[in-house]
């Protein structure tokens, strides 16, 4: 990555608030995507894109943010991927107009935003992808430069409810208000959105950060990233052996593995006896411990799809009119219960469904009444095999009557290839009538004279 990052921000504003009410529960906070951005570079530019009209509360805190609204009027047949083409174009044209722009990041889970992502890094961008976990496209996530989760950025919030920056939404009530159901009631709230926003038990509670991971299930990455250093000669310090890392892993976040930083992420593999570091302060150089013992080989998400499909069998009526993700985690933790999907590499079993849509054994629909609901993927509706042609008949070989054909005198038939010769035609007989009276009748030719008769 370059020494100074110049940012350009786009957020796709529907997309990135559906996720989040679905799946934790939280409003979307653009204050802290900008904050984690700013770690990293400058931030030069910053476009939202949605249809504003419909959006009274985000507009303040966009405002307060200096965020530039981009308006995206729906066509009359819907206009679905709207938001996600001006988004494209606009990122596009800012690439080949603003050469000092050199990262771009994609504030979205949408995995639209994959051929985008590709083309930027074509031309020599670096991209950020800020989602949550739970509902951004894993190959989105795998496919950019580093990949900030929004469930890392919500790891210092206190536990009670944050109210967004201007956050004062007449229609809906303010934040900690939609926390709180007890005091709906009191709230001066429209009866028809309090009717809408008293979702279930099971969906309406807002979700904490998820348990961290065990520390050693990222040695295989942390010793892989020491092992092209090694090749490199290069001294593996702090920020080199993190951008290694992420250049193998753009998924990777130390807050994670419960780090508040990457130096006390390394601080952690010290004190657990992973790794040897050397050196105080900042200037830290990591090292793979020579004597360690064997690791165990690291469980593969893939090798959990099997159960996944089993429960699914059993519960396919439920899940084939759509369940709620609790309803399916409670399933499977019974069922299943030699499987902990944090083996495996993920916080909460809402992720490992995020990554089996991407296999298309489930199909995630995010909503803000009753969260996200789980359908089954396309791997249960195998395509209909095309109609197979039905064998033809062999012709059977019909003799054609041949049509009688005229008989003609001397040359050969089919009918007669050897036909008698034909009868001389006689001459017709002349009669004679006999001479009566006057010696009428027929006369008699004069005969020739031949040679030699003496009259010539």
């Amino acid at each position: 990555m370059q020494d100074k990052l110049n940012i350009a921000v786009f957020v796709d504003y529907d997309n990135i608030e559906i996720g989040l009410k679905s799946t934790l529960r939280r409003e979307f906070d653009v204050s802290l995507a900008l904050d984690a951005l700013k770690e990293r570079g400058d931030i030069v530019a910053k476009f939202a894109y949605a249809n504003w009209g419909r959006q009274e509360g985000a507009t303040r805190q966009m405002a307060e943010n200096a965020v530039q609204m981009v308006q995206r009027i729906p066509s009359p047949r819907g206009d679905k991927n709207g938001a996600d083409i001006n988004l494209a174009l606009d990122a596009l044209e800012m690439a080949f107009t603003h050469t000092h722009v050199n990262a771009f990041a994609i504030v979205s889970g949408d995995s639209d935003f994959i051929p985008l992502v590709n083309k930027l890094k074509e031309y020599g961008k670096t991209v950020f992808v800020v989602g949550g976990k739970a509902f951004t496209s894993t190959i989105l996530q795998q496919n950019c430069h580093e990949f900030i989760s929004f469930e890392s950025l919500l790891s210092d919030a206190p536990d009670a409810p944050v109210l967004l920056p201007g956050e004062t939404r007449g229609h809906r009530g303010p934040r900690q208000d939609r926390g709180d159901r007890g005091d709906r009631g009191d709230r001066g709230e429209r009866p028809e959105r309090a009717e809408r926003t008293d979702r279930p038990e099971r969906g309406g509670e807002r979700r904490q950060r998820p348990a961290p991971l065990d520390l050693g299930q990222a040695m295989p990455l942390v010793e892989r990233a020491l092992q092209v250093l090694e090749r490199r000669a290069v001294q593996p310090q702090l920020g080199l052996l993190k951008s290694t890392m992420l250049q193998l892993d753009s998924t990777f976040n130390e807050r994670a593995y419960g780090a508040s930083s990457f130096s006390d992420f390394v601080e952690k593999l010290k004190r657990g006896e992973l790794v040897n570091v050397t050196g105080t302060g900042g200037r830290y150089v990591i090292e793979r411990k020579t004597s360690a013992q064997p690791e165990r080989p690291s469980l593969k998400p893939e090798e959990l799809l099997p159960a996944l499909r089993d429960v699914l069998e059993n519960h396919r009526l439920e899940v084939e009119d759509g369940c709620p993700v609790e309803d399916l985690t409670g399933w499977f933790k019974a069922e299943q219960p030699k499987f902990d999907v944090s083996s495996y590499g993920f916080q909460e079993f809402v992720e490992f469904l995020n990554y089996a849509q991407d296999k298309t054994v489930v199909r995630l629909e995010p909503t803000e009444e009753h969260g996200m609901l789980v359908y089954l993927g396309a791997e249960f509706y195998p395509p209909a095999e095309p109609p197979q042609p039905e064998p033809q008949a062999v012709p059977e070989e019909v003799e054609e009557e041949d049509e009688p054909q005229p008989y003609v005198e001397g040359q050969p038939t089919i009918f007669e290839p050897n036909p008698p010769p034909a009868k001389a035609r006689k001459a017709p007989v002349r009669k004679r009538v006999a001479k009566s009276g006057g010696g009428g009748g027929t006369r008699r030719p004069p005969r020739r004279p031949k040679k030699g008769d003496g009259n010539g």
